[in-house]
Parts: structure tokens; C-alpha cells; sequence
């Protein structure tokens, strides 16, 4: 249970639409922040010095550094689907009820909850809104991290300590 209360509040997910100004960001969140590499992007040699290079911007403001795919890179632990696997945290994505089910099976730490809002990842889908997410999230014993359309105001509408944003963390949207 320790692992799962030390999970931070707020978490920052990188993406190629965000990649310019993530050195800038990473300084910026609060210390003890969450960190989720993504960048899907880019080819495996790139990919693994851009993630060096942003892992230590990371640890050096004190934030968990979280990796999204199959490499053991020494990050503090795993992003993605309930059967990937990793050393460390497990942070699982769900989106409905039987993925929270199978995060809680595969011992995930926490759950990423998604989309609470619009977003520009996925424009035009579906959201659970407040109220659904809210709905959601009660069904987890794990801690859930909001996710979708995210941003300091949305965080405060929602009313949930936990939340992550890919796009929501520019400077004038810090909380």
C-alpha cells in the first residue's frame, strides 16, 4: 500500500505535439510530480536519448519518471495496458468499467481515467464527464488519475486531487 500512496498528483505525459517545450514544463510542475514518457513518435535510438536526456530533467526537479512500452530503461515504473509489464509502478490506461477491472487484475498502482474531457487526441469521441468519471472511479480500490482534456480549471470542475494532462500543463495553465 505504500506504493500506492506515493503516488504524486499531478502528471505530465509527452507526446510529439508537446515536445518542444518539455525541458521548459518538466521545471515548471511541482516538485514530486509525475512524469510519462511516451513519444511513440520516434525511432528506438532517438527515443531512448530523448528519454535520457528528459529523465534527468526529471529526477533532478524530483518527479517519478514513468516509460510507456516494452524497454527497461530504469525509469520508476510502466504506462499502458493492464498486460504490459515493468519494474517499478504500474499505471494502467481504462476507459469504461471492465478496464478497471482488469487493472485492478494486473495489480496496477494506479489508473489513468480516460477521456474525462475533449481532447485534441481524440477529437470528436465520446468523454465520461464528471459525472461518469466520477461513477468510474469509485468502482477502484487503486488510486485513478483523470486524464483527457485536462488542465488546472478542469482539475477544479472535477473536484479530484489526481489528474494528468499531455496538453494541459503550458505555463498558463500550471495549477
Amino acid at each position: 500500500m505504500t506504493t500506492r500512496q506515493s503516488l504524486p498528483l499531478l502528471w505530465f505525459l509527452s507526446d510529439a505535439r508537446n515536445d518542444t517545450g518539455l525541458a521548459e514544463t518538466l521545471r515548471a510542475l511541482p516538485r514530486g510530480s509525475g512524469f510519462v514518457f511516451r513519444h511513440y513518435h520516434l525511432e528506438p535510438a532517438q527515443r531512448r536519448a530523448r528519454f535520457d536526456e528528459l529523465a534527468g530533467i526529471a529526477r533532478s526537479c524530483g518527479h517519478k519518471v514513468i516509460l510507456s512500452g516494452e524497454e527497461d530503461w530504469g525509469a520508476d515504473g510502466s504506462y499502458g495496458p493492464p498486460e504490459r509489464s515493468g519494474k517499478g509502478l504500474k499505471l494502467v490506461t481504462a476507459h469504461d468499467s471492465a478496464e478497471i477491472e482488469k487493472a485492478v487484475a494486473a495489480q496496477a498502482d494506479g489508473i489513468f481515467l480516460s477521456p474525462v474531457f475533449p481532447t485534441a487526441s481524440h477529437p470528436g469521441a465520446a468523454t465520461l464527464g464528471v459525472h461518469g468519471f466520477h461513477e468510474l472511479a469509485r468502482q477502484s480500490p487503486v488510486p485513478v488519475i483523470a486524464l483527457g482534456g485536462m488542465n488546472a480549471q478542469r482539475a477544479l470542475e472535477l473536484d479530484w486531487p489526481r489528474w494528468g494532462a499531455i496538453d494541459g500543463l503550458g505555463s498558463t495553465n500550471m495549477p
